[in-house]
């Protein structure tokens, strides 16, 4: 979703900086950090690119229901063809309310919710933590045949690892499912 309002810009001079140029977003307002030397017109050309690239990036990072469930279709058809006639999840979507887990499958009904934390996540992490939720749909527990399934992921292991790394930063203790 793109935001229609021109936001509030603050410039911030730095006279340590010397060529680099940032920004984030800092509640409604564009916090821009340029070097102390740049010229008005400099600033003006950088601040119109650092608004374009927050831009992008936000916009990219914007995830719906309906791009998580096209992305699941892409999984199964990729790296579980051989179960693609009975791994049809009802639905998948992101859900706010997990704070243990990464995502839930429930294989009686088979819905799978994924947590809003990983939204923002490379797309190889996403793909991971709802590849691992669809193998539920074919075996409901942490077997070695689930391991089997959830390992044809070529970038299984370095997410779960990734996801470690950011439970260990965070503090969070964050199961699988």
């Amino acid at each position: 979703m793109a935001r229609t309002r021109k936001p509030v810009v603050e410039v911030r001079r730095s006279q340590r900086r010397r060529r680099t140029v940032s920004a984030y977003r800092e509640g409604e307002r564009v916090v821009v950090l340029i070097p102390d030397r740049f010229s008005r017109a400099e600033e003006t050309e950088w601040v119109a690119r650092m608004l374009a690239r927050l831009a992008a990036r936000e916009e990219r990072v914007q995830r719906t229901d309906g791009e998580l469930l096209s992305r699941a279709r892409k999984l199964i058809s990729r790296y579980l063809p051989d179960y693609a006639s009975h791994v049809v999840p009802a639905s998948v979507r992101w859900v706010t309310n997990q704070n243990g887990r990464w995502g839930s499958c429930t294989p009686d009904d088979s819905t799978i919710r994924i947590s809003h934390r990983i939204q923002e996540m490379p797309d190889w992490v996403i793909d991971y933590v709802l590849l691992h939720e669809l193998v539920h749909l074919v075996v409901p527990d942490h077997s070695a045949d689930f391991w089997d399934l959830v390992n044809r992921y070529p970038r299984a292991e370095r997410a779960r690892g990734y996801l470690e790394g950011i439970s260990a930063a965070t503090g969070l203790v964050l199961a699988d499912d």
